[in-house]
């Protein structure tokens, strides 16, 4: 989620959900070591819980990173070794890294050595020509022997070669029951299911057989599938969500950023899609998308977006 979960994705999404644990896009260890910390690491005290994603292949950067990251209090540290993208294999990181174990649980014991949150990875089924029968299982014991917390799976396999990001999304065929036979060969550790998965619905019928369930894309593209989340998983009361009250906070949110040097459109991208389907919808989207890259735009451009949709559902339905 390279690019798409920062700081302002994330508090749009807490507002929503107040339990889900949020991750931060993937951040390189180096970047953290040499770069500037606070616009990589920094986050509102409302965001919790949220885990820091990082990506590295050399455990003393890995190591290093974290030191610094410690003073940000992340609840979680995960270690990708999922992501296919072009740029992260360059950096001989992500998914590449399934090819190498060894290098993964030699990353994990050294971050463990140093984090006092817990250490999970986020790993594919396989990559390339490797059998996922073999090569998950063998990952998985090594990372786990090293001090893993917990393994989030996506069940797909990552081709390095010839697929883009995007085609790696959606072309290898996902492979829910493999993830569900890890968590009947290790049935105490913490097993979480990912890719694929569009609506609660489908991640309730994941949670009868794995330990969480990971929403990327479905909850960016459309956030107001977090509304339920509270109630239906954590035991929330159920409650009505005031959109009024969200679009309150944003504006809020969106007028301190503004004054800190910062533009509308770094927080407006994140919301075009929060009401994917309701009547007033494409109308929403449209003043978000057109108006908020104007120069000077301002709060108010976000009380016009949320002005053209009908809550009640009522209206005529639009596409999404």
């Amino acid at each position: 989620m390279i690019d798409w979960t920062d700081r302002h994705c994330r508090y749009l999404h807490r507002q929503i959900s107040r339990h889900a644990l949020l991750y931060t896009e993937m951040v390189v260890a180096d970047a953290i070591i040499h770069g500037p910390r606070d616009r990589l690491l920094g986050h509102d005290a409302t965001e919790h819980p949220v885990a820091l994603q990082l990506g590295g292949s050399d455990p003393a950067k890995l190591s290093q990173a974290l030191r610094i990251a410690e003073a940000y209090g992340y609840d979680e540290i995960n270690l990708n070794v999922g992501c296919p993208s072009d740029r992260v294999q360059s950096g001989t990181f992500g998914a590449c890294l399934m090819l190498t174990p060894e290098t993964v649980a030699a990353c994990v014991s050294a971050m463990k050595a140093v984090s006092k949150a817990p250490v999970t990875v986020k790993c594919r089924i396989g990559v390339d020509e490797q059998e996922p029968e073999e090569a998950l299982p063998e990952l998985m014991t090594q990372v786990l022997d090293a001090g893993a917390d917990a393994i989030w799976i996506h069940a797909r396999k990552a081709w390095l070669k010839g697929l883009s990001p995007k085609e790696n999304r959606e072309i290898p065929p996902l492979d829910y029951e493999i993830v569900y036979r890890m968590k009947q060969r290790w049935p105490d550790v913490f097993i979480g299911i990912n890719g694929g998965i569009q609506t609660l619905d489908q991640a309730e019928a994941h949670l009868a057989h794995v330990d969480g369930v990971m929403l990327g894309r479905a909850a960016y593209q459309n956030a107001a599938i977090l509304a339920d989340v509270d109630h239906r998983f954590y035991g929330a009361q159920a409650v009505e969500t005031d959109w009024n009250a969200l679009r309150d906070l944003m504006m809020a949110y969106t007028e301190r950023h503004i004054a800190e040097g910062g533009r509308l459109q770094h927080v407006a991208r994140h919301m075009v899609g929060l009401f994917s389907g309701l009547p007033g919808s494409r109308r929403y989207r449209q003043i978000l998308s057109t108006d908020a890259n104007k120069p000077g735009a301002g709060p108010e451009v976000i009380a016009a977006a949320f002005a053209a949709v009908d809550f009640s559902g009522e209206g005529e339905r639009v596409s999404a």
